[in-house]
């Protein structure tokens, strides 16, 4: 729990401190918001992901996306800058299926939510060693394909909120957040992987699904 207390105490200070910063419509090429490998909660868990998004959207205030049922998401990985038209889809696909045989459901507890510098967040923990062989196998499947997200992920969240516009009141998004630290979410049995591009609406972004792969 102190890398997540650290990670809290990091996006306190960068939001007090005035150092938010924003998302913007994606445009093609963009570094951020391409073509990804995600996992998507069900049940009660997303029932209670959804109600917390609602639930900040008041204290972010307008003009951020605060992420509907549709948009929540754990982060595989990033595969490429953003582009309109997904040509390496089967080729993605394809290299999680083969990453995904023989894998059971992953299970992630979602606990404590936390504001950082770009958003709202709920973080999780994975229950056993499941995400991360999904995660190696996936990367060791795609080889050269791989390369875009160049670094090795190591924490696990879904995001509830981006900002997409400056922060109006910092303090009081950090101080729902605190309130909420130790919120448990639930366990989390995500029996899906997928492979999904988004597609900001006006007022958020959704996930357009490409291919996909079950677990278990």
């Amino acid at each position: 729990m102190s890398r997540f207390m650290d990670f809290c105490a990091a996006g306190r200070a960068a939001l007090l401190e005035g150092r938010a910063t924003f998302d913007r419509p994606p445009v093609e090429g963009a570094t951020r918001w391409g073509a990804a490998a995600v996992l998507r909660p069900e049940g009660e868990v997303l029932d209670r992901l959804a109600e917390l998004a609602a639930e900040a959207g008041p204290v972010v205030g307008a003009g951020h996306w605060v992420h509907d049922r549709a948009a929540l998401h754990l982060t595989l990985r990033s595969l490429e800058p953003y582009r309109q038209v997904v040509r390496e889809r089967r080729d993605y696909g394809a290299a999680l299926a083969a990453a995904a045989e023989g894998l059971p459901p992953v299970r992630v507890e979602l606990r404590g939510v936390a504001a950082h510098r770009g958003g709202m967040l709920v973080w999780g923990a994975p229950a056993d060693d499941t995400l991360v062989t999904l995660q190696k196998r996936f990367a060791h499947e795609l080889g050269a394909a791989s390369a875009f997200e160049s670094w090795e992920r190591d924490i696990w969240y879904v995001s509830v909120v981006h900002f997409a516009a400056p922060v109006a009141a910092p303090e009081e998004i950090v101080a729902w957040c605190g309130e909420r630290v130790g919120l448990r979410v639930g366990l989390a049995e995500l029996t899906r992987a997928e492979i999904v591009q988004f597609a900001h609406t006006g007022a958020g972004m959704r996930l357009v699904p490409l291919e996909g792969v079950t677990l278990g």
